[in-house]
């Protein structure tokens, strides 16, 4: 094994064994017919209660919870999945950090087809634009440039939706819901798992740590987004009022978690404060 890979299997072990206790301890001996016993010091179960309840051996258990450079198979990980109470992104994000073999792992950077450009351009007016995994801007077209224009005119890390949330300074940043920013949270630890240990994703996410305790908190709470029905986000419109959009990502083919996202207005209103903040922009950009 080489030391680049060595490096990048310790990282991924070391999320294993965060992910494995925390989801440890938020299921009560009662939640799995229990009795809670008396001197419990962990909120949650014990790791020989979880062995025995999943029928493996307490250091093997302990082990794969430590990070220990042990193997799993799918059958026992599911048996340990089922006494954790993982939901079904929650159990595929276990496979993953387990490195069971068949699951995908982390590729690198693919360029944006001409297609999928084309695509985004005929969406319009409904801004469209393309994230990868760990929701740096791809691509865009023309409405949602205007509605984001801090974002589409940024580079390097910057260039990122959860860095213009969280670390920008000086404006508001583009999204205030709680719950939109938890379910992006919850969409970059799911998507994380494909890329443990990779230095960029590491940059990111230490970033924005440090920039807002509230990114930290969630972060450590370990969230794993789950399927869902398209989400309803309002914007703030610089001054011109609020634009509300139903969101919608579609997966794209040949990519590892790449995603096209699409913003339907919700009213007639919408469309035409859309329409406006594209006039606007036109005339900023236009040459003198």
């Amino acid at each position: 094994m080489s030391v680049i890979a060595g490096v990048y299997s310790k990282a991924r072990r070391d999320e294993l064994a965060a992910f494995l206790r925390n989801r440890r301890e938020r299921v009560t001996p009662a939640d799995v017919g229990l009795a809670p016993g008396t001197r419990r010091r962990t909120p949650g179960l014990r790791r020989e209660e979880v062995a025995q309840l999943a029928g493996v051996g307490v250091t093997w258990y302990t082990w794969l919870e430590q990070g220990r450079p042990i193997n799993a198979s799918v059958q026992v990980l599911d048996a340990i999945a089922r006494v954790l109470r993982l939901g079904p992104s929650e159990r595929w994000h276990l496979y993953r950090l387990a490195e069971v073999p068949g699951v995908p792992r982390p590729s690198s950077p693919v360029a944006v087809a001409a297609e999928v450009v084309a695509v985004l351009d005929a969406l319009d007016p409904s801004p469209a634009c393309v994230y990868d995994g760990k929701y740096d801007l791809m691509a865009s077209n023309a409405s949602y440039a205007a509605l984001f224009p801090f974002l589409v005119e940024a580079s390097g890390m910057q260039r990122n939706a959860l860095w213009q949330t969280y670390a920008r300074k000086g404006t508001p940043p583009p999204v205030t819901d709680p719950d939109v920013c938890a379910a992006m949270i919850a969409t970059l630890r799911a998507n994380y798992a494909n890329h443990v240990g990779d230095p960029e994703w590491t940059e990111l996410i230490d970033t924005l740590c440090t920039a807002r305790n509230d990114f930290a908190r969630l972060w450590a709470q370990h969230p794993i987004a789950e399927p869902g029905p398209p989400l309803t986000k309002s914007f703030e419109c610089f001054g011109l009022g609020t634009v509300r959009v139903r969101s919608t990502a579609f997966l794209l083919q040949r990519t590892l978690d790449c995603r096209m996202v699409v913003y339907l207005p919700d009213t007639a209103a919408d469309v035409a404060l859309i329409a406006e903040l594209r006039a606007r922009r036109e005339r900023r950009l236009r040459p003198a």
